[in-house]
């Protein structure tokens, strides 16, 4: 084995490292079904956004037909409802199932390429010798490889809804909402699009803060990861050692080593702890915030009856669905930090496991050429002088 001084890997070659085996899904004989559950999905989302889009006008509707106290009108746009929720409800369904069906195929074809990686070419033995971050491969294979699959999956599908969200709603927000005039200084201040830069704003001051309050986060998992891993491998090492018949009393300070190691635990669970109390904070303040907010900024325009009822609901409700678009990356935060997390966890194990492979055949190789060398020197010694 190499025993150059470890380097750790930087952030851009563990996820370099990642993405080349996990892509690996997507090509060859898993590739047909891997992209039939992509379109599926990006179907679904499109097909929701239009269902949501439908909704949002009826809102409209049905609250105008309330200001108006329009008892037929009311029951038709209830009769209307029916169809729209029923749309809603199915395509959330195939949402999860094609969701969950992409993840559960992804997974098992990695958790495959890992476990035949580290099992094959007596590798899982070879690796114990290896510097580096590879400890516990089997739970980095269950564990970290189940979420490396899982969350970009979530994130990806998330993304594509509050881009396309963001898009149609901005639209509604500006057709809806128009301009506000305010006076000023005896003058009169004309705001155009008055609600679109509201949410803009209001999803600005709301990511910043999310960003500032969760900029430990990643590193925080990280550690906590890595403390998690450092107990169970002094654990196993422990129980190993316990069960050997000849050194049943190998580690007679296995006590307090495995209880500095929980104790490392302990304190990194702990600055997780409060990395997310304080993310939900701003969370769940933005939750309760969100829908006053569209109804406030719309009542100067309803008292004055240049907006009715039902307009009101449409743009508080599209205000909404637009602001939790723009917060696709603060309600995805910590998700993106324990997936950052896991693949490199992943990725640490496979650079280990090719530093295993490239070790185990230099050997060989050099053999090989000295063997090659050999025979060539034999049979040059061999031939008549004449030839």
């Amino acid at each position: 084995m190499s025993h150059d001084p470890y380097l750790p890997p930087d952030q851009r070659r563990l996820l370099s490292r990642f993405w080349e085996s996990a892509a690996g899904f997507w090509r060859g004989g898993s590739a047909w079904r891997a992209w039939f559950l992509v379109a599926l999905m990006v179907a679904t989302v499109f097909l929701q956004l239009w269902t949501q889009y439908l909704l949002n006008f009826w809102n409209r509707d049905f609250f105008d037909a309330v200001g108006r106290r329009d008892g037929q009108e009311l029951w038709r746009q209830a009769q209307h409802f029916v169809p729209l929720a029923a749309a809603s409800i199915f395509l959330a369904i195939v949402s999860v199932w094609g969701r969950m069906t992409m993840q559960r195929e992804w997974r098992q074809w990695l958790s495959s390429h890992l476990y035949d990686f580290w099992l094959g070419g007596a590798r899982s033995r070879r690796l114990r010798f290896m510097l580096g971050e590879h400890q516990t491969p089997e739970y980095r294979i269950a564990e970290d490889a189940k979420v490396a699959t899982d969350v970009p999956v979530d994130l990806a599908v998330g993304l594509l809804s509050s881009v396309l969200n963001a898009i149609t709603f901005i639209g509604v927000l500006w057709s809806v909402g128009g301009s506000l005039v305010l006076p000023a200084f005896g003058r009169h201040i004309t705001i155009p699009g008055y609600l679109v830069l509201a949410v803009v704003g209001y999803s600005a001051l709301v990511t910043a803060a999310m960003m500032f309050i969760g900029r430990h986060l990643m590193r925080v998992l990280g550690e906590s990861k890595r403390a998690e891993a450092d107990l169970r491998a002094i654990g196993a090492h422990l129980r190993e050692s316990g069960e050997h018949p000849l050194a049943p009393d190998a580690r007679p300070d296995g006590r307090g080593i495995i209880g500095d190691a929980l104790a490392k635990v302990i304190a990194q669970w702990r600055a997780l702890c409060w990395q997310l109390m304080g993310m939900t904070l701003v969370s769940q303040t933005n939750l309760l915030l969100t829908p006053v907010i569209g109804l406030l900024l719309c009542m100067p325009k309803y008292l004055v009856g240049l907006m009715s009822l039902g307009e009101v609901v449409q743009a508080a409700a599209a205000f909404t669905i637009v602001q939790a678009a723009f917060n696709w990356i603060t309600d995805s935060y910590a998700r993106l930090a324990e997936w950052r997390s896991s693949a490199n966890r992943v990725a640490s194990l496979l650079l280990a496991l090719d530093e295993v492979k490239a070790e185990a055949e230099r050997p060989a190789n050099l053999d090989v050429a000295a063997g090659s060398e050999g025979n060539g020197s034999r049979a040059q010694a061999g031939r008549p002088s004449g030839e």
